[in-house]
């Protein structure tokens, strides 16, 4: 595959991989920091090029139930938002989940609660990987630390969602989202014809040929037995997912002291701050979990048996460290260090809190 090199945005990134992923149709609605994910559909005109579907919805209500009706015909469909829009989604995505729909859904997340501030946050986890929505149920969660990743993360997101059946998202934030750089992306892939669609999604609802039963799309069970079935296919489909589908980067975690964990931009802080550390003399380890659902529960709880310290670091309130002690079976010491409201923390505060909450502390 041919690689080109681009000078980008991470929103821009995420755009540009729908169309030359095979996206058949992107349906959203403007929103402070994500906006140019669809300004740049809109400026590339992907219906020109590869037949691509870009529509701006009247709301977000209505973009994620486009997204319903797409996915139920087998296509590749998404949509892109941040926080408060998400949240205006948490029916249609658990509708979805319930289904069995696969799609793509891009978070780039900002400060809360309500419509808080347009600057970058982390304070979603829970939303993304709890459910936000009513009932059992769970997404395939991806959280990219680059632009590369925001690209990259489109195609993968693509493969994991028609594995599973499942919704998957992309949970970014405003910093990646805004960020310019560098950028290598490949060919285009084509869009999947209808005989493609037939044998990748054999249970899509895109006509009904002599051979087969109708094939229905609903999240609608009234017979409490046959719903509860249901329900342990889902869940089982959810361990298969631990089991064959977890992601994470280990930085320096072999003969680590101290252990810091992070996500998204705030694993670009702490990698940061382990070189001060290092600096100093300290042993700094790094786990970047890259599933947030599913987590890296088992790699933290081998590495929690070996160091003497971890530390969750996120934008947010403290979110992820509940996962995180979870993991870490009260083995070490974990504790969390945050900025919220849109504050980006410094490589010297992630480092100090370091010192003060497990090294010192």
């Amino acid at each position: 595959m041919a690689k080109e090199l681009k000078l980008m945005k991470g929103n821009e990134a995420i755009a540009e991989a729908a169309i030359r992923s095979g996206c058949d149709g992107y349906f959203g609605y403007p929103i402070t920091p994500q906006s140019e994910v669809m300004e740049h559909l809109m400026l590339e005109k992907p219906w020109e090029k590869t037949g691509m579907v870009v529509l701006q919805a009247e709301s977000e209500i209505a973009s994620i139930n486009m997204v319903y009706g797409g996915a139920g015909t087998g296509k590749k469909v998404m949509t892109s938002s941040s926080s408060p829009g998400i949240s205006l989604m948490q029916e249609g995505l658990t509708y979805l989940a319930g289904a069995e729909l696969p799609c793509l859904v891009v978070n780039v997340v900002r400060g809360g609660p309500g419509l808080g501030t347009i600057q970058p946050s982390q304070a979603d986890y829970f939303q993304a990987t709890k459910g936000g929505g009513h009932g059992d149920y769970q997404m395939y969660v991806l959280a990219p630390a680059s632009v590369q990743e925001m690209y990259d993360f489109v195609f993968d997101a693509w493969d994991i969602a028609f594995k599973y059946r499942t919704p998957v998202m992309i949970l970014s934030d405003g910093a990646i989202g805004q960020v310019m750089e560098k950028l290598y992306v490949g060919d285009y892939v084509p869009r999947w014809t209808d005989e493609q669609i037939a044998e990748k999604a054999p249970w899509a609802a895109f006509g009904k040929p002599a051979y087969r039963d109708h094939n229905i799309i609903t999240s609608l069970e009234l017979d409490s037995a046959k719903q509860e079935a249901h329900n342990h296919h889902l869940q089982a489909k959810y361990r298969q997912m631990e089991r064959e589908d977890v992601r994470f980067e280990a930085l320096d975690t072999e003969d680590a002291d101290y252990l810091l964990v992070a996500y998204g931009s705030s694993a670009r802080i702490a990698q940061k701050a382990m070189q001060l550390g290092k600096e100093k003399g300290y042993k700094i380890g790094l786990l970047r979990p890259i599933t947030l659902f599913p987590f890296p529960t088992k790699q933290i709880a081998e590495l929690a048996s070996k160091v003497k310290g971890i530390l969750s670091v996120e934008m947010s309130a403290g979110q992820m460290v509940m996962d995180v002690k979870l993991a870490a079976e009260n083995k070490c010491k974990v504790e969390h260090f945050g900025r919220y409201g849109g504050i980006i923390p410094t490589p010297h505060e992630v480092l100090e809190a370091l010192e003060n909450q497990i090294i010192k502390g």
